[in-house]
Formats: C-alpha cells, sequence, structure tokens
C-alpha cells in the first residue's frame, strides 16, 4: 500500500454531481482528486432534463452551448387512444426569454452527453476523473480525512482536508457516516431504457395507456442520439427481459401494435421509485452531495439538477475556507440546500401523483428559477426590504451598455469564481478593491450603462445601493451607501475582509 501527499479535496463519484464539484475547484485552483468506482463513463440517459436554472450553472460554467449543441427542445408528446387517434400537447411549459430570465425552456440532453462536455470542460481546466478507483474506507480528526483508495494498480492512502460524497443513493460515503436517510419507497416500480427501434417518427413523444399503471408506457425520441428512450411501469415483484426482444414484446402489448420493433439496447435498468433525504449534508469534515444526499422519482426532470446546483453551492465555499475563510461558510451549505431538496421531493412526488392519474403538467416550478436562499445567515438587507428582489434570491440578468459602447449582458459581469458588487447611481466605490471581487458601477457615471431599465426593473435599487453577488449567482447582500459598513462586515464574513483589500 502506498501513502499519498495531501491534497484539498477527494470526490467520491464522477457523475454530473462530481463532474460539477470538480469543475468549480478547478477553476479556482484548489488541488482534489474525483474518483470513480465503475471502469467506465455511466452510459444510460437517466437524468435528460436540464432545467433552465441549470442552464444558467452550465453558462457560468463554460459548458452551456455545447450542451445545447449535444441535444435539442422536449418534442410535443402525443397521447394515443386505444383507437389509434391520438391528441398532441406540449411536454413543457412554453414560455419566452425575458431580459432577467434568459433560458425558459428545458433542454433534453441525455445524460451521457451532459457528462461527456463536463469531462472536456475538466480535461481543458487539466484535470480528469479516475476511473476504476474506489474509496473503500475513511477516518476523519479535527485537521482533516485519511482515506483508502482501490484502484487496478492496488491500495493507496491519502490525506485530504475534505471528503466530498457525490456516490449516489447507495452511498458508500453516507453508510460510512452512519447519517439516517429516512423517507418512502412510493410504491411505483419502473423501467427505463434506451434503445434503437423502428415503427414510430421522432417528432413527438409518444404516450400510451396515460392513467392506467399496468398499461402505461412512453418512448421518448432522445436529442442528439438515434435512440429512443423507453419508460413504463411494471409490476413490484417479478423478473422483466430488458433484452431487445423481451422490450419489444412489451411495447407491443402495451401499445397493442406489433409494427414497433427494438433492435438493440445500449442501456436498462428495473428500479423502485423513492422519495429519501438525508438526516444531515455534513459531518465534521465530510460532505454530501447530489443523490447521495436526496432521491427523488423522475418525474419533474428535478433529481439531475437538484443535483449539480448541490455541488454547484458546495464547490465555491470549500474553495474560500481552502484560501482562508471562516468555516461557518461550511454550514451554509446543509442550511441552504437541505430546505430545497425537501421541497423538490415533495413537487416530484406530487407529479408522480398526477402521472397516475394521467393529469401531469410541468409548470414554473420545475424550472428552478424562483429557488433561493432568503432565509441562510449569508443573506444580507441594510436596511430590510419589503418586496421586490431580496437577499438570497437568484441574481436577475439584465442587458447593459459598456460605457465605451458596446453590449454587455450583467450575466458577462457575474460569470466566473468571483464575487460581484454592483452599485447603483452611486458617486464613488465605498469599498475599496481586493482580490476575488469585482466591482461596477450601474448608472449615468459608471462603467456599465442601464439605458433601457432593465436591471432597475429586475433589481428594484434605491440610488446609491450596493448588490453583491455570490460566486454562485445569487444575492448575498443589498445594502445602502449609509450602511456600506455592514457590506464591509459582510465581506469580512466570506474572507473577503480588510486582509483581502490590503493585499
Amino acid at each position: 500500500m502506498t501513502e499519498h501527499s495531501t491534497v484539498d479535496v477527494l470526490i467520491s463519484g464522477a457523475g454530473a454531481t462530481g463532474l460539477t464539484m470538480a469543475i468549480e475547484l478547478a477553476r479556482r485552483g484548489i488541488s482534489f482528486r474525483l474518483i470513480e468506482k465503475l471502469d467506465d463513463p455511466f452510459r444510460g440517459s437517466r437524468g435528460k432534463g436540464i432545467q433552465p436554472r441549470t442552464q444558467e450553472v452550465f453558462e457560468d460554467l463554460g459548458i452551456l452551448d455545447r450542451i445545447v449543441a449535444l441535444g435539442g427542445f422536449y418534442p410535443r408528446q402525443r397521447e394515443y387512444n386505444d383507437d389509434g387517434s391520438f391528441t398532441e400537447s406540449d411536454a413543457m411549459l412554453r414560455e419566452e426569454p425575458t431580459p432577467a430570465e434568459p433560458y425558459r425552456l428545458p433542454l433534453m440532453v441525455p445524460q451521457f452527453l451532459t457528462e461527456a462536455a463536463m469531462r472536456e470542460r475538466l480535461i481543458e481546466l487539466g484535470h480528469r476523473p479516475e476511473f476504476g478507483c474506489e474509496l473503500i474506507n475513511f477516518e476523519q480528526d479535527e485537521t482533516g480525512v485519511t482515506a483508502r483508495l482501490k484502484s487496478r494498480s492496488g491500495e493507496e492512502t491519502i490525506r485530504v482536508r475534505w471528503l466530498v460524497g457525490a456516490d449516489g443513493g447507495r452511498s458508500f460515503v453516507r453508510h460510512a457516516l452512519g447519517i439516517g436517510f429516512p423517507g418512502k419507497t412510493l410504491g411505483v416500480r419502473a423501467i427505463v431504457a434506451d434503445v434503437v427501434l423502428t415503427g414510430l417518427d421522432r417528432d413527438a413523444w409518444h404516450r400510451f395507456g396515460e392513467g392506467d399503471m399496468q398499461r402505461q408506457i412512453a418512448l421518448c425520441p432522445l436529442a442528439g442520439t438515434e435512440l429512443f428512450q423507453i419508460q413504463g411501469p411494471i409490476p413490484l415483484e417479478g423478473e422483466i427481459d430488458l433484452s431487445a426482444a423481451g422490450l419489444t414484446a412489451l411495447v407491443s402489448e402495451r401499445t397493442g401494435r406489433d409494427d414497433i420493433h427494438v433492435h438493440s439496447v445500449s442501456w436498462a435498468s428495473a428500479f423502485n421509485m423513492n422519495a429519501r433525504l438525508a438526516d444531515r449534508y455534513r459531518l465534521g469534515r465530510v460532505f454530501l452531495v447530489g443523490d447521495a444526499a436526496h432521491t427523488h422519482p423522475p418525474t419533474g426532470g428535478q433529481g439531475l439538477n437538484t443535483s449539480v446546483q448541490d455541488a454547484y453551492n458546495l464547490g465555491w465555499k470549500l474553495a474560500a475556507v481552502a484560501a482562508g475563510a471562516p468555516d461557518a461558510l461550511l454550514d451554509s451549505y446543509e442550511e441552504e440546500r437541505r430546505p430545497i431538496a425537501a421541497a423538490m421531493l415533495g413537487l416530484a412526488t406530487k407529479l408522480l401523483d398526477a402521472l397516475k392519474r394521467d393529469d401531469i403538467k410541468r409548470g414554473r416550478e420545475v424550472h428552478q428559477l424562483d429557488i433561493g436562499y432568503p432565509a441562510s445567515s449569508f443573506a444580507l438587507e441594510k436596511p430590510e426590504r419589503h418586496g421586490g428582489l431580496l437577499a438570497g434570491d437568484r441574481a436577475p440578468d439584465a442587458p447593459l451598455t459598456g460605457a465605451a459602447g458596446q453590449p454587455i449582458r450583467l450575466f458577462d459581469l457575474i460569470k466566473g469564481a468571483h464575487w460581484t458588487l454592483l452599485g447603483y447611481e452611486v458617486e464613488q466605490a465605498t469599498t475599496p478593491p481586493r482580490p476575488g471581487l469585482h466591482i461596477h458601477r450601474v448608472g449615468r457615471r459608471g462603467d456599465v450603462i442601464d439605458e433601457s431599465g432593465h436591471f432597475r426593473d429586475a433589481y428594484a435599487p434605491a440610488s446609491g445601493d450596493w448588490v453583491l453577488v455570490r460566486p454562485d449567482g445569487y444575492v448575498g447582500a443589498i445594502v445602502s451607501s449609509r450602511d456600506a459598513w455592514a457590506l464591509e462586515a459582510y465581506l469580512d464574513k466570506v474572507g473577503l475582509g480588510p486582509a483581502a483589500a490590503r493585499s
């Protein structure tokens, strides 16, 4: 057994959640290892919906355009009646983009394509996952975690400052910590399979037997591939034939058609739907993210999105504390993210009940644009605001004009690993510059001009207000110029205090 030197973070699990965490750490120069016990990347499309808020996250990570190019939008759903007639409807709420919300439609991108784009981005940043490497034991103390890894080349022991369990619903990390995972099995067992088939066109999401949990089956063309995804409930007990022949027979039985033929299966799974939430997200120097902390039924397309945003929330905080910010910043991860998962579990379960009644409508509530952290201990308002944008809310986008005359989006100013401080109609900066903080003055004599009033409409600032946007695109603080002392105290709390200003 070999012993290796310290890195800051060990990430166990290289799915979408672990990859998000790795990208966040890589672009901040934090040392880490990303390990995955599987020998190869996941080949399935279990999580195929990319919600609008996750699209904003992916834009910040530098991968949105390539992910859009890999996938597409959801087709209309075509519900067939027993006589072969059908009706068509939108599967998703269709809303036009606005200046504040540039992405309003869920994307369909098979999970294996999303993760491939994320690995490509990670390689650009100088890192890659270690496949065939498994975490088999760990112990923690006050200063770090000692972890034992097993790979094809043998066993090794490494020392890290923090361990992140991104290792799925059966999480070894969660089990080893003894953290409870209460919830319920929802009494629904289902199949999901990515297949090559003939007999259906690719311009619709074909749905048969809606509302009948014995006969229901859906066949959806997977954007960016030649595949269809088959989904349907199955009996709670018994073996299911997931071969091409077995799936062809199941489709024929449920559709009443003999012209739909499955020719090959690239990935298939039979699973019981669960709704579970870990009792806690942190124990000492070990954290749970993604499915290790919460499992959802697939209705509503919330699982992958909630998981990516867990890592997006924790990643910058780990980096900040690694650079000297107070440890309390890490406590805010569970404080902010666990209530979100609880709400998403309720939503996904509600949508599953609606699916059983053939009354499912996926509206704005699945887009995750309204998620925020207004109750967070890292949300500050001076003076307190009533209505409009609040500290803890998602920071809206806004088209602006640079002082030199070129158009610029607010998201372009926010994008990256830094904090962003926006002064509205301020005379001068009341906060000195410091590493990790970008300061912009919005107004007639500022470096960016709100010509069309979109910033004013979205943020509802008073003249002289300062809006501090966190690295994850949420509003950390809104303070008036006369309360600049409170802003300095806040910056000190997140590791951007007077010492950073002097450096």
